[in-house]
């Protein structure tokens, strides 16, 4: 028996921070110590505050240290693990209240959360099944395969409301009725951990703190519509995701939970790993069935829906990470619990990549309905250096840009596809004010023209002409009527696309139009980028009253665009200046702008 445990992140962002090395030196010193049989070191998930990585969190005191580095180990062991005494210069500051050290859950960050899907990541070591049945793991396998027969799971399912958080908001228990009534010598089960909208890492957090809720859920699943099979399809650029997954399917079978006759019954499930080469375009589930099935990750029309001819031409379902790791807990806790948070047409909490111009960069989960202004002042902590908040853009690729006046704005499906947004998978990119938003829908539409499989014309032209506008009214070189014809053009792709990938390409770009419009008439009639962003209608100058002659920038300037003698003001020659800002950063004295 242990009597201190040492959680450490071991999720990519800490990884990425050095967390392996914390760990290795921590147990280095532990050691040391004589500290060994007392203390416990545990590699567990992300706690969601990335931007203080490497985390670590010693219980039973509950301590939150954050930004650690190696060489706070040796103080840390002797200070408070071996003479209890918490080292509170290194803790996370909010935590810190004069003499007193307040709960991880009394912090803005966390308080207002509500952990339902990221229950148990950050809290249990992903690698030791034992841990995560501790939590009441494979609890809601067991009632489904003994207490329930395989409708009433459905029917759980559908009354607790909960819907598809990879982005469309489909009723799942819809999609496990409709795949249940279509008879088939057989059924496939898969999970989309594929995750291609740009600073997006909802599912892989998942998939690295609690990989055992994913085989859970699907096992529930294929129990529920008739399956014994189930694909899991993960992007290859999530080697930390994989390896847990291997490791949890492998302890499944080793411990009867998955294979032949799970709990004694006659419900047998196995579950096959698949890795995704990261093409956007199969995030879409008839293009990553097709791929599964190892041809080219392509969309094919529907009907017929999966439910009816999906993988191998069978009855199929597919839910994303996220979406399943609801479904243990909505089994266990009932639909009412579920419904109980969120909204009346949105139930249930949603996860969100929070990332950008925000302070507290990381995970969040948060009850459907929860404002805008709530994640990003509250949460988010605001927008640091004192900017102000311009938009956010959710959704990724496929979603739209709140602008300010709307940040009261309810989170859910329906309020945000009122607004021309959507929910996507839950990435949530916060801009301030130095954001310019045509260039946003120009960055947004190199990704879809780069993604896009190129099967239909609509989108694999249309999108490529629609950049190329984007492009020439970043360079002042369109007109109003190219604005028009942009519009248009959106409109038409929506129309004739022919998968989603295709048919919300154009949002970026529409929503843009509906809420700064005026931003792309500055560029077009004044020849003017007003968040000063677009290189190629800049111009940089020196202010002769406040230039003292230091000659600092002429010695950056990397074209020899600026001169001047010592103690005199500087000129830049804006026939040779190339815009690359480098004379304005280095300036000391604000004598550099740009315009």
């Amino acid at each position: 028996m242990y009597r201190s445990h040492v959680l450490v992140c071991g999720g990519t962002g800490c990884t990425s921070s050095g967390s392996q090395q914390i760990i290795s030196t921590l147990e280095q010193e532990i050691a040391r110590n004589g500290l060994d049989k007392e203390v416990k070191v545990i590699k567990t998930g992300c706690f969601g505050l990335c931007a203080l990585g490497p985390i670590m969190v010693v219980y039973p005191e509950g301590s939150f240290y954050s930004a650690v580095k190696p060489e706070d180990i040796p103080e840390i062991v002797s200070e408070h693990l071996l003479k209890g005494r918490i080292v509170k210069r290194l803790l996370y500051s909010e935590t810190v209240e004069e003499d007193t050290v307040k709960s991880l859950n009394e912090t803005q960050f966390y308080k207002k959360q509500h952990r339902v899907a990221l229950k148990n990541c950050g809290v249990i070591d992903p690698e030791n099944v034992e841990e995560y049945i501790a939590y009441e793991g494979y609890a809601a396998l067991g009632k489904v395969l003994t207490e329930m027969t395989p409708q009433q799971v459905i029917d759980t399912v559908l009354e607790s409301g909960l819907r598809g958080r990879g982005g469309a908001g489909f009723p799942t228990g819809r999609k496990w009725s409709m795949a249940a009534a279509n008879q088939a010598d057989q059924k496939y089960v898969c999970c989309n951990a594929d995750e291609g909208d740009p600073g997006a890492f909802m599912d892989r957090s998942i998939l690295e703190g609690d990989p055992h809720v994913v085989l859970e859920a699907m096992a529930i699943a294929g129990y529920a519509i008739g399956a014994t099979q189930g694909y899991i399809y993960v992007r290859a650029e999530y080697p930390i995701a994989v390896k847990r997954l291997e490791i949890a399917i492998a302890q499944a079978h080793e411990y009867g939970l998955l294979g032949d006759h799970i709990f004694g019954t006659d419900f047998s499930f196995d579950i096959g790993i698949r890795l995704g080469a990261g093409a956007f375009v199969c995030g879409e589930e008839t293009a990553l069935m097709t791929s599964i099935e190892g041809k080219r990750g392509e969309p094919h029309p529907r009907p017929p829906f999966p439910a009816l001819k999906g993988l191998w031409q069978k009855p199929t379902i597919l839910n994303n990470v996220e979406t399943w790791a609801n479904v243990p807990q909505i089994i266990l806790k009932g639909p009412d619990w579920f419904k109980s948070m969120g909204t009346e047409k949105s139930s249930g909490t949603k996860v969100f990549a929070l990332g950008g111009k925000i302070h507290n960069t990381g995970l969040v989960e948060v009850p459907m309905g929860t404002t805008l202004r709530e994640i990003i002042e509250e949460i988010g902590g605001g927008i640091p250096n004192g900017k102000k908040f311009k938009a956010a853009q959710t959704g990724g690729p496929s979603g739209g840009c709140i602008p300010a006046s709307l940040i009261d704005t309810p989170i859910d499906y329906d309020s945000l596809m009122a607004i021309g947004s959507m929910m996507g998978s839950g990435g949530l990119i916060v801009m301030d004010e130095d954001t310019c938003m045509v260039d946003i829908a120009k960055f947004f539409l190199e990704f879809t023209v780069d993604e896009s499989c190129g099967k239909c014309a609509p989108c694999r032209i249309g999108t490529k002409r629609m950049y190329e506008m984007l492009s020439q009214i970043c360079k002042g070189n369109a007109t109003l009527e190219d604005i028009d014809k942009l519009e248009e053009l959106c409109y038409q792709i929506k129309a004739g696309s022919l998968c989603a990938l295709g048919q919300t390409a154009p949002n970026p770009v529409l929503s843009t139009l509906k809420y700064f419009r005026d931003e792309y008439e500055a560029h077009v009639v004044e020849k003017r980028c007003p968040a000063g962003v677009c290189k190629d209608l800049l111009t940089y100058e020196i202010d002769a009253e406040k230039c003292k002659g230091c000659t600092l920038c002429a010695r950056q300037c990397p074209v020899g665009a600026i001169t001047g003698v010592v103690k005199q003001p500087h000129v830049i020659d804006k026939s040779k200046c190339i815009k690359c800002g480098a004379c304005m950063e280095k300036c000391r004295f604000g004598a550099i702008s740009k315009k």
